[in-house]
């Protein structure tokens, strides 16, 4: 395993093709599994917090010696077996023009929704050269991250076009369900453009050197099964097919998304993320031997005593072992709150539990 350290000279060789993330991901043998934990790389470090200090979310995300520092930070103090680059799902659609704003407390809030036709005016294609930014970071990043891993990330069509519809984030996606069922014509019309974004935004990060991809459709878990197919796996799939010749593995997750595993794992997926709420033997029936699947400690749980974490991560492991691979993650980020000891040593436990002699 590879692992920086705060003062080290130069990256531990290797080649992130053939780490265990990777490994796991295409469903061959790994010296142990995988971990890392979605929003590693931020609230929860003390370290995050000093160098953001005064800086707003979006400036932060546009500012490669930021993105590098807080991407590396918990590789350094981990050692988990992946970084995924610091960003957030709205930056692509703040460089094409939309007029957003990501508020602590809330998330992002859009200043005008997208309700009419007249809306996709504000809403062009992403040109890679918007974003020159992203690609420095991430080249940035794999030069020293060395045999580590770098995921690159997007959110998906679906939740993106649920915040510019809703104009920020919602509990009931009135507003989106509406659209959606009233003008479907239009539904499709923004999605296609919002799976150009992200699309482009995945191949912009994996050109540059990226190890695999996640596309997260944080409120596709509000849908259900029939319009997930009809409105919104067209557009993943699409979003997904824009990095298919790389040959890199593409992460699916979303939160609630039980009922939807087996169409987000067609929707182009090698790896399928499932959340705390559905057993990773129950996920790996769902979707047959194709599919990896990824998870999933609930995040919660790690305010517990240690005895309780220690048996769901063995649990989980031992879940996992019914998946063509298994990427070991939480069911979700990182609570602002956690202790990133617990991380640490969640790390170093799933690695000695599954640590194979060579």
């Amino acid at each position: 395993m590879t692992t920086l350290t705060a003062d080290a000279a130069t990256p531990d060789a290797g080649d992130p093709a053939d780490s265990p993330l990777v490994r796991a991901a295409r469903g061959l043998a790994v010296p142990h599994t995988p971990v890392w934990f979605m929003r590693q790389a931020g609230r929860s470090l003390p370290e995050y917090l000093e160098v953001r200090d005064g800086v707003p979310m979006l400036e932060a995300c546009r500012t490669p010696d930021l993105v590098v520092e807080i991407t590396l930070q918990p590789v350094r103090r981990h050692g988990v077996d992946a970084a995924i680059f610091f960003s957030d799902i709205v930056v692509p659609l703040a460089a094409v023009g939309v007029d957003l704003d990501i508020v602590p407390g809330t998330g992002p809030v859009v200043a005008q929704p997208f309700r009419t036709r007249a809306d996709l005016d504000r809403l062009p294609a992403l040109a890679p050269d918007a974003v020159e930014d992203v690609a420095e970071s991430t080249r940035r990043l794999v030069a020293g991250l060395g045999g580590t891993p770098l995921i690159g990330f997007a959110g998906a069509p679906f939740t993106l076009a649920s915040y510019l519809v809703e104009g920020g984030p919602s509990r009931h996606h009135e507003h989106t369900k509406a659209l959606m069922h009233g003008d479907p014509e239009l539904w499709h019309d923004l999605c296609a453009r919002l799976a150009q974004v992200s699309g482009t935004f995945l191949r912009i990060q994996a050109e540059a050197g990226a190890s695999a991809v996640q596309l997260f459709d944080s409120w596709a878990g509000a849908l259900s099964r029939a319009d997930y197919r009809a409105f919104v796996q067209p557009h993943s799939a699409a979003a997904l097919s824009a990095v298919a010749d790389l040959g890199i593995p593409r992460i699916h997750f979303g939160v609630g998304t039980g009922e939807l595993l087996t169409d987000m794992g067609a929707a182009g997926a090698d790896v399928v993320g499932v959340d705390f709420r559905v057993s990773l033997a129950d996920a790996a029936a769902r979707l047959g031997p194709s599919y990896a699947v990824q998870g999933n400690l609930d995040p919660a749980l790690l305010f517990a005593p240690w005895d309780v974490i220690e048996a769901e991560v063995a649990r989980i492991l031992a879940e996992g072992r019914a998946a063509r691979g298994h990427v070991f993650n939480l069911g979700h980020g990182v609570l602002p709150a956690t202790d990133p000891a617990v991380l640490t040593r969640v790390t170093e436990l799933v690695h000695r539990l599954t640590e194979h002699p060579a």
